[in-house]
């Protein structure tokens, strides 16, 4: 896909539309109890996993301490870790933290977050948010809240960037400047957040992200935007001005894979309950250019009521941030992050990242 054109629309009726494409929740087998990442004395969240050389399973992911109530924080004290497994449901087990704070000076020095990690000619590529904002960073002693300045200024200064290494254990080089700004005046004047990169087969990278609108309500407005760039450093070009759903629906949390040639799947978190009937589940999209979206038939891809190995089921308070392992470009897992509630309480317990096997 070349990052200078909006690239070429492949001919719908030359393709094969078999029902599997539609039915992402059909895919969905029972949970290991004992699959995933988690840190005692930490949050965990965010989770994207990817098969390295040595053989074993890559994670990258978030987490901030538990000291400190799990929101705000998450937009002030989050750091990027890799954990490792030798089977793809794992347990994982935590190796090192690659995006640490780095100073304020930094676009990202004070925050990193929603990690999604992929692989073209030879490099890892790590996508992630991060942030800065000025003053002390919140401790047990000094914590946020909503209302705090530092909070709506990590908020406001969110941005995508790009981490690169040529093995999946590091070093990870850092940039200096993000890969994504926001567009003032435009419906992502706020923030760029939640990447997710698709490596084209022609090589070269569609990135879907997540903003919203920096004035009033618009800040609350989630939507989609979608840009491409020849390589991971860019430039990215927007592809389209507008937001690429038009849904009555805040979603966030894409992941997106090419499932054939010409051929794009997606999945994503809504928040409203308007689509499905189910707050926080999953819904599923498919395009035949990367840019023109349109949801499954049913459009459900995951729901936040599980079931386990052991054939309990559960209705997980979080399931979001889905991301897929592949396996020659076809999903084999999912991944996400998921949270459980004090009992009798409004507060979570612990959260970790979950993993889902999927039918092939």
């Amino acid at each position: 896909m070349n990052s200078a054109s909006k690239p070429v629309i492949p001919d719908v009726n030359a393709m094969n539309h078999d029902q599997s494409h539609q039915a992402f929740s059909k895919k969905i087998r029972p949970a290991p109890l004992d699959g995933g990442f988690a840190m005692k004395d930490y949050w965990v969240w965010c989770g994207s996993v990817i098969a390295g050389p040595d053989g074993r399973f890559h994670m990258y992911a978030s987490r901030w301490s538990m000291s400190l109530a799990f929101r705000p924080h998450w937009l002030t004290n989050s750091e990027i870790v890799h954990a490792v497994s030798a089977t793809p449901q794992g347990p994982y087990e935590y190796v090192q933290t690659i995006l640490p704070p780095r100073g304020e000076e930094y676009w990202d020095g004070r925050m990193t977050h929603n990690p999604s990690v992929c692989y073209r000619d030879g490099q890892y590529l790590l996508y992630y948010t991060g942030t800065t904002y000025s003053g002390p960073t919140p401790t047990p002693d000094n914590p946020l809240d909503w209302e705090s300045p530092a909070v709506w200024e990590a908020r406001g200064n969110q941005r995508v960037g790009v981490a690169i290494a040529s093995d999946p254990n590091g070093p990870w080089q850092r940039m200096d400047k993000p890969i994504l700004m926001p567009r003032p005046n435009h419906w992502d004047s706020l923030m760029t957040t939640n990447p997710a990169p698709c490596v084209c087969r022609d090589g070269s990278i569609l990135l879907i992200y997540k903003s919203a609108g920096a004035v009033g309500e618009d800040q609350y407005n989630l939507r989609f935007g979608i840009a491409s760039a020849d390589t991971p450093l860019g430039p990215y070009t927007r592809l389209q001005d507008d937001p690429i759903f038009n849904l009555n629906a805040n979603i966030e949390d894409p992941f997106v894979w090419e499932s054939q040639p010409g051929r794009y799947e997606m999945i994503m978190k809504v928040i409203n309950a308007n689509i499905t009937g189910e707050s926080g589940c999953g819904l599923h999209a498919v395009s035949t250019n990367g840019m023109d979206w349109q949801l499954s038939d049913p459009p459900q891809a995951y729901s936040r009521k599980v079931q386990w190995e052991d054939q309990s089921v559960t209705i997980q308070h979080n399931f979001e941030r889905p991301q897929l392992l592949l396996e020659n470009g076809k999903p084999t897992h999912l991944f996400a992050a998921t949270s459980v509630l004090q009992n009798g309480r409004e507060e979570l317990e612990r959260t970790w990242n979950m993993v889902v096997p999927l039918k092939s």
